[in-house]
């Protein structure tokens, strides 16, 4: 119970740093963000994310990643999008950062995962 409650107040804390943007959803150009975009974590785990139906803020995504698949609405803001626990960065034209937070299912543990992804 008491590692329970250290992973909530560890995270409470991060989550009480971070400032919520404070910017419109406004329409994107969907040639920046269509397309497959793949990529390899640290570890040597390839990963494909299909990003397709660009309107305005709004898009479909589709991530696959060894036995993972998973497929989500999202909404585009800043430049980034969240779905799951996996969150897309667009740095420039054709190249994202990707953020997944993995948990090890044998310690319970979790990770930060971060990789680039080229698009397609």
């Amino acid at each position: 119970m008491a590692d329970v409650m250290s992973l909530l107040s560890a995270n409470y804390k991060a989550a009480g740093a971070q400032v919520p943007s404070k910017s419109k959803y406004v329409a994107v150009d969907p040639k920046l963000y269509e397309g497959n975009w793949t990529g390899t974590y640290a570890n040597k785990r390839a990963f494909k994310i299909t990003v397709s139906n660009v309107n305005g803020f709004r898009a479909k995504v589709h991530y696959v990643s060894g036995s993972t698949s998973k497929s989500q609405d999202v909404l585009i803001k800043d430049n980034s999008f969240r779905f799951g626990d996996t969150k897309f960065l667009l740095k420039s034209a054709g190249k994202a950062q990707i953020k997944n937070v993995v948990t090890d299912p044998a310690t319970g543990s979790t990770y930060l995962d971060t990789a680039f992804a080229t698009q397609s």
